[in-house]
């Protein structure tokens, strides 16, 4: 999310709007028309279709290999917790990216570093194919995560190229985009391994790897006409943000909503193997089930926000996902586990997360408006290290378990932790109204 999203989806309290919006009519005055945009012709900027399979690879890395943990851990003859971490790790490293592509793109251009990032990436997943041990396999999975640039400078790219209005409009293409990928993305990734083995899934990745990298030299004209604040200069302006309570508000509504998530990931191909006995290809079926939630919310958000504003439907989209995980574990707890029921209830922490998720992304920035490029970098750096925490813990609660107990009691406690900053949120705003 970037700054175009705050007025499309929320204006701040009256109190904080004077402070707040001090300095963003200048921006959004020198925001410029969009350039004339030519597919396959470098010299223009890049299509919304490359941006969108851009950002795609980087979903796809994420969840493409999951039905595989269990195979992939007799592989390494390693425990599952240890082969979890693949998840885990790759978090932890993707959420340090977030804070750093951004000033690195500002300065060095958008094209070199895209360009730069899939060569890594590439190189990093030839090593996990050709890993002889679980250490060296972590290794390159770590250094994968340089794929997270296509998440973070897809949608810096639409910020540059187009005004405020069409571009939230333009990111919201990249997010739906991104939406679908880690539906079909575990399918894809069970059905390779059933048929070729584990290692079929990384010659995928490097093959459509290579075809976003080929087509991103075509496409991707350099779109970064200022120089922007260096990482320094960001870390400088932290204090400013972390005194606000709106901002710790918004940012930890996001980062235990996804953090539910990223404990599925990090527990459910576990759970669908060694629990419910299912095999890769229903494995990778079973965990596409959020992302059939998280896309409807999408919708719901992209249609609704401007009418009904963020903070309803960020309430709105917690309360569904504890709902959902609180009657998953009573049914746990009265004996009735079953793959289809557990699954089922997934797609509702996919639909609240899919509320969740933009409309705490435009409240986070428009909590600072001048700060928004700051905003959203330490906002991602909290959302994904939070999440990289509650997939290992995930991995490690389920770890010999015969139930999938663990993990819902994981994901309600996050779901729920959710929306207490959800309504700590609407109470602040509330005193900010009074206030004025």
């Amino acid at each position: 999310m970037q700054i175009e999203t705050l007025q499309i989806f929320h204006l701040p309290p009256k109190a904080e709007r004077n402070m707040d919006f001090s300095c963003s009519s200048a921006y959004f005055r020198a925001m410029q028309a969009p350039r004339q945009v030519s597919f396959l012709d470098r010299a223009t900027p890049p299509h919304i279709v490359t941006l969108v399979l851009l950002a795609g690879l980087s979903a796809m890395n994420m969840s493409v290999f999951l039905p595989s943990l269990p195979a992939m851990s007799d592989y390494f003859e390693t425990d599952y917790a240890v082969m979890q971490l693949s998840v885990s790790l790759y978090l932890a490293m993707t959420a340090v990216m977030q804070l750093l592509i951004g000033p690195i793109s500002d300065r060095y251009g958008r094209r070199s570093v895209v360009l730069v990032s899939i060569l890594i990436f590439l190189l990093a997943t030839l090593g996990c194919l050709l890993a002889t041990s679980a250490t060296v396999f972590l290794i390159f999975r770590m250094l994968q995560s340089t794929v997270a640039v296509g998440i973070v400078l897809s949608r810096a790219i639409v910020r540059d190229i187009y005004p405020q209005n069409e571009a939230a409009s333009r990111i919201g293409y990249v997010t739906m985009g991104m939406s679908l990928v880690p539906m079909f993305a575990p399918m894809i990734g069970g059905a390779l391994d059933e048929l070729f083995g584990w290692q079929s899934i990384f010659v995928f990745l490097i093959l459509f790897g290579g075809g976003i990298a080929w087509l991103c030299w075509r496409d991707l004209g350099e779109t970064a006409t200022n120089t922007g604040a260096t990482f320094a200069e960001q870390v400088r302006d932290y204090p400013e943000l972390l005194t606000s309570p709106r901002f710790w508000g918004y940012a930890l509504a996001a980062a235990f909503a996804s953090g539910a998530f990223f404990a599925f990931l990090g527990g459910a191909p576990y759970a669908a193997d060694h629990i419910f006995n299912l095999p890769p290809f229903w494995t990778g079926i079973c965990l596409g089930a959020p992302a059939i939630g998280y896309g409807l919310g999408n919708f719901i958000s992209g249609r609704f926000s401007a009418r009904i504003g963020i903070n309803p439907l960020s309430l709105w989209g917690t309360a569904i996902a504890t709902a959902g995980m609180g009657l998953s574990l009573l049914l746990g707890l009265a004996g009735i586990q079953h793959p289809l029921l557990f699954f089922g209830l997934i797609t509702t922490l996919g639909l609240g997360n899919g509320l969740v998720m933009p409309n705490t992304a435009a409240g986070l920035l428009s909590v600072r408006p001048k700060l928004a490029g700051t905003a959203s970098g330490l906002g991602g750096f909290i959302m994904i290290g939070g999440g990289a925490a509650l997939s290992s813990l995930a991995g490690h609660l389920l770890e010999g378990s015969a139930s999938p107990m663990p993990l819902q009691v994981l994901m309600l406690l996050s779901s729920a932790l959710s929306l207490l900053c959800m309504l700590f949120v609407l109470r602040r705003e509330r005193q900010l109204q009074l206030a004025t």
